[in-house]
């Protein structure tokens, strides 16, 4: 009789941990329909998140805590509340609240929604509506503040508008429900994608100005251009650069590009045999300067010249930093599973001194979840985890070569695709 044969259990393919994107959906793209399209475009939502710090604060030290409720059996229904405090010579004063209750048709669709603001640092009540059929390309979009306690210009009586958006091309205009003859329209914007460049014109007055038929004025049309490499996927390098001309005063000239490394992970979750991780490095910059013969004595003052950097290592961690020619900042944010945020901001800016940020944020409790990728980068594995310890696996493919991410779910899909 011969030995028994052994039944060595296959070896796990080697997979490669994937970061979750830190921020999803982003708020470009669940208020997208409510914006003009030029203002995303052109690699400006990846430069604003960069460049903005996590949390807004105003001079001296700004605390902001920010609650975010989500029920459990409505998932359409969110609801925030935002309360800040601000410090200045060692007395509180300049305290603020907000809060959002926002409706939303169809969870893989964020481009339908209402919401309802409530402000008490603004004394406002404002309503926003938006509503866009994919099938048309046809959206409409309206922001009205029902109460407000001092309405300044027609603008503060609310502004609606009409858009159609197609793959490479948007066109739309705004409108205010009792215009004077110079704001007809409020504004407008024409953007167009053919390949890897962009461009498009926005119509959009300066604030105050009050003449006959300004359409003829240039200072009242904005124009960019661009040109990106790679694709918006988490999975993808990207590189984009811009050339914009606001009026015709003042010239903006920016980049942003997005590395992905991978690192080494001695780590084992579930069956897949974790090798190694990938994590995001973020660059960009931006340079704006006025182009006009005619400049201002304080011309020096509207120059721009500033770099940000961000590094994600995994799903959970998020540091930012910028540097500027008259302030810097840098930004910790990490998350707490299951539903905590914490972030720290830290700013100096040489005329008003140094500031600082602390938000909480509060969320609906997520299962853990985590994605992994094959040694090819052909594969991705989606697994979801309950608390019960049961587990779910999904399994897409995609064409990183390609840049096919169609099949991605859709929290690593480009976010044009989202858009």
């Amino acid at each position: 009789m011969g030995a028994p044969q052994s039944k060595t259990k296959p070896k796990p393919p080697a997979m490669t941990l994937v970061p979750q994107p830190f921020d999803f959906p982003p708020d470009a793209a669940r208020t997208r329909m409510a914006v003009p399209a030029y203002d995303l475009m052109f690699g400006k939502l990846s430069l604003r998140r960069l460049f903005d710090n996590y949390y807004p604060r105003q001079p001296g030290m700004n605390v902001d805590a920010q609650v975010l409720l989500n029920p459990p059996r409505e998932a359409h229904l969110h609801i925030t509340a935002t309360v800040s405090k601000l410090l200045q010579e060692n007395q509180m004063s300049n305290n603020s609240g907000e809060a959002l209750l926002r409706w939303q048709r169809d969870l893989d669709d964020p481009h339908s929604f209402v919401d309802l603001l409530m402000s008490s640092s603004k004394s406002m009540l404002q309503l926003r509506s938006c509503a866009y059929y994919p099938k048309y390309g046809i959206g409409a979009f309206g922001t009205f503040p029902l109460l407000m306690e001092n309405r300044a210009c027609s603008k503060d009586y609310g502004v609606m508008g009409l858009r159609y958006a197609s793959e490479n091309l948007s066109v739309g205009a705004s409108f205010v429900p009792f215009p004077s003859p110079d704001e007809v329209p409020y504004g407008a914007w024409l953007v167009g994608r053919k390949g890897r460049f962009s461009g498009g014109l926005q119509y959009k007055p300066l604030a105050g100005r009050r003449q006959y038929m300004p359409y003829t004025d240039l200072k009242n049309w904005n124009c960019a251009i661009s040109y990106g490499t790679g694709s918006t996927s988490p999975l993808s390098n990207s590189f984009m650069c811009t050339l914009e001309l606001i009026g015709s005063a003042q010239l903006v000239a920016s980049a942003y590009q997005r590395h992905i490394l991978q690192r080494r992970e001695n780590d084992h979750l579930g069956d897949d045999h974790i090798i190694g991780a990938l994590c995001y490095v973020d660059f960009g910059l931006e340079l704006a300067t006025r182009v006009d013969k005619d400049k201002p004595a304080d011309s020096a003052d509207k120059s721009l010249f500033q770099l940000a950097a961000s590094f994600q290592p995994n799903s959970y961690l998020l540091v930012k930093g910028k540097l500027g020619m008259s302030k810097y900042s840098a930004a910790l944010v990490c998350k707490l599973p299951p539903y905590f945020r914490l972030s720290v901001t830290a700013e100096n800016d040489r005329s008003k001194g140094t500031s600082y940020g602390l938000g909480i944020c509060i969320g609906e409790i997520m299962e853990p979840c985590y994605h992994t990728v094959n040694s090819d980068g052909t594969v991705l594995t989606k697994t979801e985890e309950r608390f019960d310890g049961e587990k779910t696996k999904r399994t897409f493919q995609f064409d990183r070569v390609a840049e096919e991410f169609d099949n991605l779910p859709a929290e690593m899909k480009p976010i044009d695709k989202i858009l």
